[in-house]
């Protein structure tokens, strides 16, 4: 099996919660995932998120997908 590529996608959770002067923890119990988790998300070492998931966070940052996941393809 070849050796798994990095992804490019890049999360942009910092900046949606420090404009909403919101804590990680605070976005966790409102979307009701674990920080552990939300924190994987937010230091780009996630390799998958549930629609749910992400449905929530919109929801609760009161954004779009596109707001919170970007492609670096540099």
């Amino acid at each position: 099996m070849p050796p798994e590529e990095p992804h490019q996608i890049k999360v942009r959770l910092d900046r949606l919660l420090a404009e909403r002067d919101m804590t990680l923890a605070e976005l966790a119990e409102r979307v009701g995932v674990t920080v552990v988790n939300l924190s994987i998300l937010k230091n780009d070492r996630a390799k998958a998120i549930r629609f749910t998931t992400l449905s929530a966070i919109c929801r609760e940052l009161g954004c779009q997908p596109g707001d919170i996941l970007t492609f670096d393809g540099s």
